[in-house]
Protein backbone atom coordinates (compact mmCIF):
# COMPACT_ATOMS: atom_id res chain seq x y z
CA UNK A 1 0.00 0.00 0.00
CA UNK A 2 2.86 2.39 0.74
CA UNK A 3 4.46 1.72 -2.65
CA UNK A 4 1.11 2.11 -4.41
CA UNK A 5 0.45 5.38 -2.61
CA UNK A 6 3.83 6.75 -3.68
CA UNK A 7 3.28 5.71 -7.28
CA UNK A 8 -0.27 7.10 -7.39
CA UNK A 9 0.94 10.40 -5.96
CA UNK A 10 3.97 10.76 -8.24
CA UNK A 11 2.60 9.39 -11.53
CA UNK A 12 -1.16 9.79 -11.22
CA UNK A 13 -3.67 7.07 -10.45
CA UNK A 14 -4.62 6.38 -14.06
CA UNK A 15 -0.99 5.89 -15.11
CA UNK A 16 -0.27 3.22 -12.49
CA UNK A 17 -1.13 -0.41 -13.13
CA UNK A 18 -1.22 -3.29 -10.68
CA UNK A 19 1.77 -4.72 -12.51
CA UNK A 20 3.74 -1.51 -11.92
CA UNK A 21 2.90 -1.69 -8.22
CA UNK A 22 3.92 -5.35 -8.13
CA UNK A 23 7.25 -4.49 -9.81
CA UNK A 24 7.89 -1.75 -7.24
CA UNK A 25 7.54 -4.18 -4.32
CA UNK A 26 9.12 -7.08 -6.18
CA UNK A 27 6.02 -9.27 -5.95
CA UNK A 28 4.09 -10.94 -8.69
CA UNK A 29 0.77 -9.25 -9.61
CA UNK A 30 -0.96 -12.49 -8.58
CA UNK A 31 0.05 -11.97 -4.96
CA UNK A 32 -1.38 -8.44 -4.93
CA UNK A 33 -4.63 -9.70 -6.46
CA UNK A 34 -4.94 -12.11 -3.52
CA UNK A 35 -5.36 -9.04 -1.29
CA UNK A 36 -7.13 -6.58 -3.61
CA UNK A 37 -9.54 -7.49 -6.39
CA UNK A 38 -8.39 -4.58 -8.56
CA UNK A 39 -6.75 -1.16 -8.52
CA UNK A 40 -9.97 0.53 -7.38
CA UNK A 41 -10.12 -1.72 -4.32
CA UNK A 42 -6.50 -0.94 -3.48
CA UNK A 43 -7.02 2.79 -3.94
CA UNK A 44 -10.14 2.75 -1.78
CA UNK A 45 -8.31 0.96 1.01
CA UNK A 46 -5.42 3.44 0.90
CA UNK A 47 -7.76 6.43 0.94
CA UNK A 48 -9.87 4.94 3.71
CA UNK A 49 -6.79 4.52 5.90
CA UNK A 50 -5.39 7.95 5.05
CA UNK A 51 -8.66 9.76 5.70
CA UNK A 52 -9.06 7.85 8.98
CA UNK A 53 -5.54 8.92 9.92
CA UNK A 54 -6.38 12.57 9.21
CA UNK A 55 -9.60 12.31 11.23
CA UNK A 56 -7.61 10.74 14.07
CA UNK A 57 -5.40 13.83 14.34
CA UNK A 58 -8.49 15.88 15.22
CA UNK A 59 -9.64 13.88 18.25
CA UNK A 60 -8.02 16.17 20.84
CA UNK A 61 -9.41 19.26 19.09
CA UNK A 62 -12.99 18.04 19.67
CA UNK A 63 -12.63 18.98 23.34
CA UNK A 64 -12.25 22.70 22.57
CA UNK A 65 -15.54 24.40 23.43
CA UNK A 66 -15.14 27.61 21.42
CA UNK A 67 -16.04 26.70 17.80
CA UNK A 68 -13.87 29.45 16.29
CA UNK A 69 -10.84 28.30 18.25
CA UNK A 70 -11.66 24.73 17.20
CA UNK A 71 -11.76 25.82 13.53
CA UNK A 72 -8.35 27.46 13.89
CA UNK A 73 -6.89 24.32 15.43
CA UNK A 74 -8.44 22.15 12.70
CA UNK A 75 -6.68 24.30 10.12
CA UNK A 76 -3.33 23.94 11.85
CA UNK A 77 -3.73 20.17 12.29
CA UNK A 78 -4.74 19.76 8.63
CA UNK A 79 -1.64 21.65 7.47
CA UNK A 80 0.64 19.70 9.79
CA UNK A 81 -0.78 16.43 8.47
CA UNK A 82 -0.21 17.54 4.88
CA UNK A 83 3.47 18.34 5.32
CA UNK A 84 4.12 15.34 7.58
CA UNK A 85 2.63 12.97 4.99
CA UNK A 86 3.06 14.66 1.60
CA UNK A 87 2.39 11.56 -0.51
CA UNK A 88 -0.71 10.75 1.50
CA UNK A 89 -1.82 14.34 0.97
CA UNK A 90 -1.07 14.35 -2.75
CA UNK A 91 -3.11 11.21 -3.24
CA UNK A 92 -5.99 12.38 -1.06
CA UNK A 93 -6.33 15.94 -2.32
CA UNK A 94 -4.16 16.56 -5.38
CA UNK A 95 -4.47 13.47 -7.58
CA UNK A 96 -7.26 13.30 -10.16
CA UNK A 97 -8.78 9.91 -10.81
CA UNK A 98 -11.24 8.80 -13.47
CA UNK A 99 -11.92 5.30 -12.14
CA UNK A 100 -14.92 3.86 -10.33
CA UNK A 101 -16.45 6.02 -7.62
CA UNK A 102 -18.25 5.02 -4.47
CA UNK A 103 -22.00 5.61 -4.43
CA UNK A 104 -23.65 7.52 -1.57
CA UNK A 105 -24.49 4.42 0.50
CA UNK A 106 -20.90 3.17 0.20
CA UNK A 107 -19.59 6.62 1.17
CA UNK A 108 -21.77 6.64 4.29
CA UNK A 109 -20.57 3.15 5.12
CA UNK A 110 -17.00 4.43 4.95
CA UNK A 111 -17.79 7.25 7.40
CA UNK A 112 -18.88 10.18 5.22
CA UNK A 113 -20.74 12.70 7.33
CA UNK A 114 -19.58 11.22 10.65
CA UNK A 115 -17.42 13.86 12.41
CA UNK A 116 -15.48 11.10 14.18
CA UNK A 117 -14.36 9.58 10.87
CA UNK A 118 -14.74 12.40 8.32
CA UNK A 119 -12.46 15.44 8.73
CA UNK A 120 -14.68 17.59 6.51
CA UNK A 121 -17.73 16.70 8.60
CA UNK A 122 -15.72 17.57 11.72
CA UNK A 123 -14.91 21.00 10.28
CA UNK A 124 -18.48 21.53 9.11
CA UNK A 125 -19.81 20.72 12.58
CA UNK A 126 -17.57 23.38 14.15
CA UNK A 127 -18.64 25.87 11.46
CA UNK A 128 -22.31 25.10 12.12
CA UNK A 129 -21.81 25.69 15.85
CA UNK A 130 -20.12 29.02 15.11
CA UNK A 131 -23.01 30.03 12.83
CA UNK A 132 -25.53 29.13 15.54
CA UNK A 133 -23.52 31.20 18.04
CA UNK A 134 -23.62 34.13 15.56
CA UNK A 135 -19.83 34.24 15.30
CA UNK A 136 -19.71 34.70 11.52
CA UNK A 137 -20.81 37.70 9.49
CA UNK A 138 -24.56 38.15 9.18
CA UNK A 139 -24.45 37.48 5.43
CA UNK A 140 -22.71 34.13 5.93
CA UNK A 141 -25.10 31.41 7.02
CA UNK A 142 -24.26 28.41 4.82
CA UNK A 143 -21.96 25.92 6.61
CA UNK A 144 -20.95 24.33 3.31
CA UNK A 145 -19.76 27.63 1.84
CA UNK A 146 -17.80 28.60 4.93
CA UNK A 147 -16.27 25.12 5.28
CA UNK A 148 -15.19 25.10 1.65
CA UNK A 149 -13.64 28.58 1.92
CA UNK A 150 -11.66 27.50 4.98
CA UNK A 151 -10.57 24.26 3.33
CA UNK A 152 -9.49 26.04 0.15
CA UNK A 153 -7.33 28.45 2.11
CA UNK A 154 -5.39 25.88 4.11
CA UNK A 155 -5.18 23.55 1.12
CA UNK A 156 -3.45 26.29 -0.84
CA UNK A 157 -0.79 26.70 1.84
CA UNK A 158 -0.15 22.95 2.02
CA UNK A 159 -0.17 22.44 -1.76
CA UNK A 160 2.39 25.22 -2.27
CA UNK A 161 4.57 23.80 0.49
CA UNK A 162 4.51 20.32 -1.03
CA UNK A 163 5.03 21.36 -4.65
CA UNK A 164 7.08 24.56 -4.45
CA UNK A 165 9.05 24.49 -1.20
CA UNK A 166 12.36 24.09 -3.02
CA UNK A 167 11.56 26.70 -5.67
CA UNK A 168 14.46 29.22 -5.55
CA UNK A 169 12.35 31.89 -7.26
CA UNK A 170 10.56 32.73 -4.00
CA UNK A 171 12.00 33.34 -0.56
CA UNK A 172 9.39 31.46 1.42
CA UNK A 173 8.38 32.55 4.90
CA UNK A 174 8.43 29.70 7.42
CA UNK A 175 5.56 27.28 6.85
CA UNK A 176 4.06 27.69 10.33
CA UNK A 177 3.94 31.47 9.88
CA UNK A 178 2.12 31.15 6.54
CA UNK A 179 -0.36 28.72 8.10
CA UNK A 180 -0.99 31.01 11.07
CA UNK A 181 -1.49 34.10 8.91
CA UNK A 182 -3.75 32.34 6.39
CA UNK A 183 -6.01 31.07 9.15
CA UNK A 184 -6.07 34.50 10.80
CA UNK A 185 -6.93 36.23 7.51
CA UNK A 186 -9.76 33.79 6.80
CA UNK A 187 -11.26 33.96 10.27
CA UNK A 188 -11.01 37.76 10.32
CA UNK A 189 -12.68 38.02 6.93
CA UNK A 190 -15.46 35.59 7.82
CA UNK A 191 -16.25 37.04 11.23
CA UNK A 192 -15.98 40.81 10.66
CA UNK A 193 -18.53 42.84 8.76
CA UNK A 194 -17.71 43.77 5.17
CA UNK A 195 -16.36 47.25 4.52
CA UNK A 196 -18.60 49.62 2.59
CA UNK A 197 -18.47 48.95 -1.14
CA UNK A 198 -17.18 45.37 -0.77
CA UNK A 199 -19.15 42.77 -2.67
Amino acid sequence: MSAARDLFASEGVDAVSMRKIADAVEYSPTIIYQHFTDKDALLRKICQEDFASLAGTLIEIARIEDPIERIKRIGVAYCQFGVAYPNHYRLMFMTPYSGARLDESELCEKGKGNPEEDAYAFLRQAVLEAIEAKRFRKDLSDPELISQILWAGVHGVVALQITKQSDPWIEWFPFDRRVEEMIDVMITGLTHEKTEGAR
